[in-house]
């Protein structure tokens, strides 16, 4: 119950703008370019017991994670938790979700009194292993992703552990990197710990634990609220990955979502069993995939904090491929993660038929390049590659953005080039990528890329080549994703979707994602709306006419009578099922 609705409201707003800053000192002091630039990292407060109280707007999967992260904190060091003190830990069996994403966890102190915790995610570059990047989808165990950091006291009462630190910053290949974006996290430690005392020493830490009480509740209040409008009973869908990126798949990923007196479960039980390969999930990375699903589905007014979770109860099987039992690999795991969440919005799109839209890309795809120089340094460069945004109930889909679940940003071209080592020969919109609708899927995004060192070795994570991005209410598929070496070149190759190989210098390579789901039947979009695609350059004139039934003369007018002619009968739906080039 909100005693006082002013004091309230700017205590709600206080606690996320915190959460913020947080994100915000991340951005502006980390050293590598998928922290700065793809803004791959999380940040959040935590009240003594560990529940999310505020997250900033970053990156929906990690932040779901969080209390999984915390209670691994508490099984530690309860009882030895101390002013001063930083905790890491990125173990997926003790609280992290894959190796390259640490935890950096500080305790918060004022008057003496426990007032909760700063807490920071980063996806460092590398943390070791055999592949650049740490990522490699085709690891078979965690002993070959890279360091593995149990809950750890780095700091202890204000003293860094230096010995500790050496020894990780040893097992990676860049540590001065590792190093920056670490400290990086630390910083918007302390500054999450210097809102959450000012906030306790305006309201006193009784009243501020009482706010924080009544902003669970309000979260949990506002979501049943929410839940109790749609229909009660049980919703099924199944979404697959294309594959392990070893030869195995399909991989079907089940939901079954079950609504009652403003509850939710989710069902997992018939997915797969976990892979060999490096896409096993954790069971709160999970859960988080749903939570991220409902919260981005859902009025944008509902804090996300652990108020927001308590209306949910999970079904994630043992030793599957979203609950993998160590030693599992699991560097790849965020490709499970995105493909849950289009999962679970496909069993909830009859529920919710006015806020769910059609699937996107299928989630960034990670491109991981490792070069090592004459002297024996290494060096890498990531490039997640954001894609489209499915159609939706009421618009298009978004071109050139990422999905749901990860919030990232495409990497500037001029960023890319900057180490020298490539370059950029193209960026840009595929037209007719995006599936058609009433409303338009969003269009597949490219990236040509020509190598100038020596050599390198390139990991790539990209999926929807085979399983394309659904549409919704007759609205037609998406296009796959593509890896091409020397595109339109004599020695053109076409490559799997999850390929590790070797590029030398001057070799080039295209790397497609897939375009959006349609919405609605392709022949009921307006007219109007295909001629300025065709105009904007997204919907090709050939394209009109077969997807859409729309003619458009040379000089870009609809032709009203040819375009009644192609409409007439019934409408029907086309997939472009071949590789966009």
């Amino acid at each position: 119950m909100i005693r006082d609705a002013v004091t309230f409201e700017v205590f709600r707003n206080a606690v996320t703008g915190i959460a913020d800053e947080m994100a915000i000192t991340i951005l502006r002091t980390a050293h590598s370019q998928l922290v700065a630039s793809s803004m791959d990292f999380s940040a959040a407060l935590c009240d003594a017991g560990g529940r999310v109280i505020a997250q900033a707007n970053t990156l929906p999967l990690h932040l779901g994670s969080i209390p999984g992260a915390m209670e691994a904190i508490f099984d530690e060091f309860g009882g030895r938790i101390r002013p001063g003190d930083i905790y890491l830990l990125n173990d997926p069996s003790l609280g992290g979700m894959h190796l390259p994403d640490i935890f950096a966890v500080a305790p918060v102190f004022g008057e003496g009194v426990l007032l909760g915790f700063s807490v920071t995610v980063v996806n460092h570059t590398d943390v070791g292993g055999w592949a650049a990047g740490s990522m490699a989808v085709q690891s078979t165990s965690i002993f070959a992703e890279g360091v593995q950091i149990p809950p750890s006291r780095l700091v202890d009462a204000g003293t860094v552990n230096d010995t500790f630190l050496r020894l990780i910053l040893r097992n990676v290949r860049e540590p001065e990197l590792l190093r920056g974006d670490l400290e990086s996290q630390l910083a918007a430690c302390h500054t999450g710990a210097e809102g959450l005392r000012a906030l306790a020493a305006r309201h006193g830490v009784v009243r501020l634990n009482e706010l924080i009480d009544e902003l669970l509740d309000y979260s949990e209040t506002l979501l049943r609220a929410a839940l109790a409008e749609a229909v009660p009973g049980t919703y099924e869908f199944t979404d697959h990955i294309d594959d392990d990126g070893l030869g195995s798949g399909p991989i079907p990923l089940c939901v079954k979502a079950t609504l009652s007196d403003s509850r939710i479960e989710f069902d997992f039980t018939g997915s797969s069993p976990q892979v060999d390969s490096a896409l096993n999930a954790t069971a709160p990375f999970t859960r988080s995939a749903a939570y991220a699903a409902l919260q981005g589905m859902l009025a944008a007014d509902i804090p996300a904090n652990s108020g927001f979770y308590r209306p949910f109860s999970f079904v994630i099987p043992e030793a599957s491929i979203l609950n993998g039992r160590r030693p599992a690999a699991r560097g790849a795991r965020g490709l499970v993660g995105f493909r849950l969440v289009d999962a679970v919005l496909g069993a909830l799109a009859p529920v919710f038929p006015t806020r769910v839209p059609a699937a996107g890309d299928g989630g960034p795809d990670g491109i991981a390049i490792g070069f090592v120089g004459p002297d024996g340094e290494s060096f890498v460069l990531w490039d997640p590659l954001s894609g489209a945004w499915g159609a939706r109930p009421d618009r298009d889909g978004v071109d050139g953005i990422s999905s749901l679940g990860a919030n990232l940003t495409n990497t500037p071209v001029e960023e890319l080039e900057t180490s020298g080592h490539i370059r950029i020969d193209g960026y840009g919109y595929l037209p007719d990528s995006g599936g058609a609708g009433r409303w338009r899927g969003g269009l597949a995004t490219f990236r040509d890329m020509t190598l100038l060192a020596p050599e390198a070795s390139v990991q790539i994570r990209s999926d929807r080549r085979k399983f394309l991005p659904y549409g919704l209410n007759g609205g037609a598929q998406g296009t796959p994703s593509l890896n091409v070496l020397d595109p339109d070149g004599d020695g053109e190759r076409l490559l799997e979707s999850k390929p590790h190989f070797v590029m030398t210098a001057g070799t080039r390579h295209r790397h497609v994602t897939a375009g959006g789901g349609g919405h609605g039947l392709p022949f009921e979009r307006d007219p109007e709306h295909v001629l300025e695609d065709v105009l904007d350059g997204k919907v090709t004139h050939a394209g009109a006419e077969l997807d859409y039934g729309v003619v458009i003369t040379a000089d870009g007018v609809i032709d009203t009578d040819a375009t009644a002619e192609l409409r007439d009968g019934t409408p029907h739906h086309h997939s472009r099922r071949g590789l966009v080039r």
